[in-house]
């Protein structure tokens, strides 16, 4: 520790290591555990140093944990992107750069408002404040939130309780409660010892079935990204997804789901496709996929539809800037070859639509990068038997972004105490159960279906009752005290 007060260089290379711990403490590595030890690292260094100083040290930490575990937006930036090497590594850095900012205005604001004492709470609260303030600015980047590599942990049980910022709150604190125990700092062993063992008298579980179990089959085409929305792509994914649904024959199904934009075509000219495709499953059987849709106003929306009697639809409320919508299109559109969609730009959805009915059930939806984000989960969760997230993950290849996304749609189903069915272009196609569990999974890169059930549940946890408001009020309650101790020194 003395080291890292008197060496600025030496303090960063922590700072940076910190990072990198927080990407292994998450998928894929599943190292649960270095997510405290990354926040304790963190903190240890603080008391010495100037605002300034703290936020170049936050800084540092957001380039390790980025540059580590959101580099797959190299993939889509490069490969699919159709950027060159060099361009590529610019933007990817230039992103990266970009979000290591949240955490030096977190640690500057931290230096600069709090006292001394209470260092522990406050510290806590802020890095709470920090992710929250990530979740909402600039439409948003929830992505390895500090909480989101616990759903495997003795902290999974918290999850019910206050969702992914409350896990948060807990590894952050207990990182800065560990760092003042090894400075002999006693006090800090009953607080730790009550945040890791009062799981033990939580309920196991929240809500409870609601009907007999749903028999669902998963396609996952392995279709290419570079060709899909071309005329030999719309012709593949079709012989696709009628193969695939052709296969499973008499197999007793409830409901088959194909996934985001199965078919690179509007819902108009793909119906044709989707009623054979219907035709060829058993009566009682009902489809799902997602789709493109426009109207007659000339909008396009990213959608799932049903056939067969499914009632409702669902059209994306949050989009991806750059993905399905670009930012300031007329300064960049054909500025590079990135910013040209493949596709027309999309619009939202409305906020607050009512759950798709199939195969009896409610579903709550979440296409592809909604499923990180708490609260709007936990929105749909309200009046959901279960969840359904439909994805395209090629735009990540063959790296940690497939797995980390599996692992937030796993901990949206232990926050909410429902199934989360989710069904993805080339991977992780998986049926995740309430505690989390992965009940069923298929292989990455192959062309496959994965045949499993849900279970309908009803009840509602307190984080699917409140939403993460709650806790965000707990972090600002953490930093008021050391708030106020420092204004009366001044």
């Amino acid at each position: 520790m003395p080291a890292f007060r008197s060496s600025p260089l030496l303090g960063c290379l922590a700072a940076l290591a910190a990072g990198v711990l927080t990407t292994l403490s998450a998928a894929p590595f599943m190292l649960w555990w270095l997510a405290p030890v990354a926040a304790g690292l963190l903190y240890a260094g603080l008391p010495a140093l100037s605002p300034r100083q703290a936020a170049w040290r936050g800084w540092c930490y957001g380039l390790g944990l980025f540059g580590t575990g959101a580099s797959w937006v190299y993939v889509s930036i490069h490969d699919y992107g159709y950027t060159g090497v060099p361009l590529a590594v610019f933007l990817t850095t230039l992103f990266v750069a970009a979000l290591a900012l949240f955490f030096a205005v977190t640690l500057w604001l931290y230096r600069r408002l709090a006292g001394p004492r209470f260092a522990v709470l406050t510290f806590a609260g802020a890095w709470v404040l920090g992710e929250a303030l990530r979740t909402w600015l600039f439409t948003g980047f929830p992505w390895l939130l500090l909480g989101s590599g616990q759903v495997d942990s003795p902290l999974a049980s918290w999850a019910p309780v206050g969702g992914v910022y409350l896990l948060s709150l807990i590894t952050a604190l207990s990182g800065a409660l560990g760092v003042e125990l090894l400075r002999r700092r006693w006090w800090a062993a009953l607080p730790l010892a009550g945040l890791w063992l009062a799981p033990l008298a939580l309920p196991p579980q929240w809500t409870h079935p609601a009907g007999d179990p749903v028999r669902v089959a998963l396609l996952q085409g392995n279709l290419s990204q570079l060709i899909k929305w071309t005329p030999e792509g719309q012709r593949t994914a079709i012989d696709t997804y009628r193969r695939l649904t052709r296969e499973l024959g008499d197999t007793p199904l409830d409901l088959v789901i194909w996934p985001e934009a199965a078919l690179p075509m509007f819902e108009d000219q793909a119906r044709p496709v989707l009623e054979r495709a219907q035709a060829s499953l058993p009566d009682d059987t009902q489809l799902l996929t997602g789709i493109l849709q426009r109207d007659e106003q000339g909008n396009f929306y990213n959608s799932v539809v049903g056939l067969n009697g499914v009632q409702g639809e669902y059209r994306k409320h949050h989009l991806v800037p750059f993905g399905e919508y670009l930012p300031l299109e007329s300064l960049l559109r054909g500025a590079i070859a990135f910013f040209d969609l493949p596709m027309p730009a999309m619009t939202p959805g409305p906020d607050g639509q009512q759950p798709i009915v199939a195969a009896g059930t409610r579903i709550g939806n979440a296409i592809c990068y909604e499923i990180i984000y708490a609260n709007l989960v936990a929105k749909q969760a309200r009046h959901a038997d279960v969840l359904l997230t439909l994805s395209n993950d090629t735009w990540f290849g063959d790296s940690l972004g497939p797995q980390q996304h599996l692992q937030m749609a796993r901990l949206r189903a232990l926050e909410n105490g429902r199934y989360v069915v989710r069904a993805t272009s080339n991977g992780v196609t998986a049926i995740v159960d309430p505690q989390g569990r992965i009940a069923g999974r298929l292989p990455q890169f192959e062309a496959a279906t994965l045949i499993g059930e849900y279970v309908p549940m009803e009840g509602l946890t307190p984080f699917t009752r409140t939403g993460s408001w709650p806790i965000w009020l707990l972090a600002a309650l953490m930093v008021l005290p050391g708030l106020r101790l420092r204004r009366r020194k001044l």
